[in-house]
C-alpha cells in the first residue's frame, strides 16, 4: 500500500483522522465536558427529583425543583469548565512562552533533544540528524516542532473555553430532560417509575458511548452507568422519604 492511500484516501487514513479528532476533542475539553454534563444531568436532576417525590410533595413542586435544578446545575457546569479549561489555556500559554524563549536563545539544545527523540524512536543516527535539522530550519518551525515532540502540546489546539461551556451547559440540560419530563405527564409513584426508566435508558446509551469510545465493553460500560443510576434512585427517593412531610 502506497503512503498516498494510507494518509489519504484508505481506510487507514481514515481511522488515523478519526483517532487524531478525538485526541484533539480530549485535548479542548469538548469530550470531558460532554460525559460529565450528561452524566450530572441525568443523576443530579433524578436524584433531585426522587428526593422530592419521595418527601410526599405533589408533581408542580416536583417540576419546579426539577426545572431549578436543571438551570442551577447547567450554569454551574458551564462556568466550572469555563475557569477549568480556562486556566489550562494559561498554563499551556506560559509553557510555549518559557518555550519560545528557548528557541530564540538556545535554539541548539531544542535541536539537539529533537534529534535524540528521533534516535529513542528508532531512527537511524544520520536520519535522526537530518530530520532534526529539517523541522529546525526556521524559528518557528524549530518551536512548533519542540512543542509537538518535546513537550507533547499542539500551539493550534490548546483548547476552547467556550466549547467547554456551551457543551457542559447543553449536555447538562439535555441530561436532565429525561427524568424531568415525564412529570409533566404522569405524577405520583408513575411519575417515580417512569423517571426512572427514562433516566435508565439514557444512561445504558450514555455509558455504551463512553465505553465504545474508550475501547471498552459496551455492555459493561452501559450496565455500570445503570446500577450507578439506580443506586442513586434509590438513596436520593428512601431519603427523602424518611426525612419528608406529606
Amino acid at each position: 500500500m502506497g503512503a498516498a492511500t494510507y494518509e489519504g484516501g484508505g481506510s487507514e487514513g481514515a481511522a488515523t483522522a478519526l483517532l487524531a479528532k478525538r485526541a484533539a476533542e480530549v485535548q479542548q475539553g469538548g469530550a470531558r465536558a460532554a460525559v460529565l454534563g450528561v452524566n450530572d444531568g441525568l443523576v443530579s436532576t433524578l436524584c433531585l427529583i426522587l428526593g422530592v417525590a419521595g418527601a410526599g410533595s405533589g408533581p408542580a413542586a416536583v417540576r419546579l425543583a426539577g426545572l431549578a435544578g436543571l438551570l442551577a446545575g447547567a450554569v454551574s457546569m458551564a462556568a466550572g469548565e469555563w475557569i477549568s479549561v480556562t486556566a489550562q489555556v494559561e498554563l499551556f500559554k506560559g509553557v510555549l512562552a518559557d518555550l519560545r524563549g528557548l528557541v530564540r536563545d538556545h535554539p541548539g539544545v531544542l535541536i539537539s533533544r529533537l534529534e535524540q527523540e528521533f534516535l529513542e524512536a528508532g531512527y537511524a543516527p544520520a536520519t535522526a540528524h537530518t530530520a532534526a535539522a529539517e523541522l529546525s530550519a526556521d524559528g518557528e518551525g524549530l518551536y512548533r516542532s519542540a512543542a509537538v515532540r518535546i513537550i507533547g502540546v499542539n500551539p493550534e489546539e490548546l483548547g476552547s473555553p467556550w466549547t467547554a461551556t456551551l457543551s457542559s451547559f447543553a449536555l447538562f440540560a439535555a441530561g436532565a430532560l429525561a427524568p424531568l419530563l415525564p412529570w409533566f405527564f404522569a405524577s405520583g409513584m408513575t411519575g417515580v417509575v417512569v423517571s426512572i426508566v427514562a433516566t435508565g435508558l439514557a444512561g445504558l446509551v450514555v455509558g455504551g458511548v463512553v465505553a465504545r469510545s474508550s475501547g471498552r465493553s459496551v455492555p459493561y460500560g452501559a450496565v455500570r452507568q445503570l446500577l450507578i443510576i439506580l443506586l442513586a434512585a434509590a438513596v436520593t427517593y428512601f431519603a427523602g422519604a424518611l426525612f419528608g412531610a406529606s
